[in-house]
């Protein structure tokens, strides 16, 4: 066995038991990058829909280009292909030649933690009496949008993805009446957020 196949097998170990260590939260990905075009070699807790044989990311593909790029890039603000926002950690591993052979990538799903932390602020949270409303003038934005969905789960003990077909609807109509379905793009981000076809949220609507 070569040098160079040797790492690989031995980062193959690191990236099952990091997985392992993370179930549903963390994606690891290990990278072979020999062959940039078919890279994707091994994949713990599939967060972002590739698969094994898939391409090297452009990081990959810079790292195979200049053999001083840096060997570790750490929490970087990253996202899924879904929107959902990601924080990554990409390692790099060279062989006895100082050529990058490999690289194990790290992809954390913040958006659950998001959730959790909601959840924890809703627990903890007063209500406020005999307050005067107050008014925003502005338009909400995507941003606004996906907070109140996750708002809305963590309310429920669940993640956006999680919601039963009634909470959905219940949601969705809830969005409607606040505004937030005037907001650009605001369909295709519920069907991210949801994960349910733009069929499904206009029938939520009916």
């Amino acid at each position: 066995m070569s040098e160079d196949d040797l790492l690989l097998r031995e980062a193959e170990k690191i990236v099952t038991a990091l997985g392992g260590m993370f179930p549903g939260l963390c994606e690891v990905v290990l990278h072979d990058l020999r062959d940039p075009r078919h890279a994707v070699r091994a994949i713990e807790n599939n967060l972002s829909g590739r698969r094994v044989g898939d391409a090297a990311t452009e990081l990959g593909l810079a790292r195979v280009k200049d053999p001083d790029y840096p060997g570790i890039l750490q929490n970087y603000p990253n996202s899924f292909p879904d929107g959902r926002p990601a924080k990554s950690t990409s390692i790099g591993l060279k062989n006895g030649r100082g050529e990058y052979v490999a690289a194990i990538c790290l992809n954390l799903d913040v958006s659950l933690l998001g959730t959790a932390a909601r959840t924890l602020a809703n627990l903890v949270r007063t209500d406020l009496r005999d307050e005067p409303v107050e008014e925003t003038l502005r338009a909400q934005t995507t941003a606004e949008l996906r907070e109140a969905v996750e708002e809305f789960a963590a309310a429920r003990g669940s993640t956006p993805r999680g919601l039963d077909a009634a909470a959905r609807r219940e949601l969705v109509r809830s969005l409607k009446d606040r505004g937030y379905l005037r907001v650009k793009h605001s369909v295709q981000a519920l069907t991210d957020l949801l994960g349910v076809s733009r069929a499904t949220v206009y029938n939520y609507l009916r």
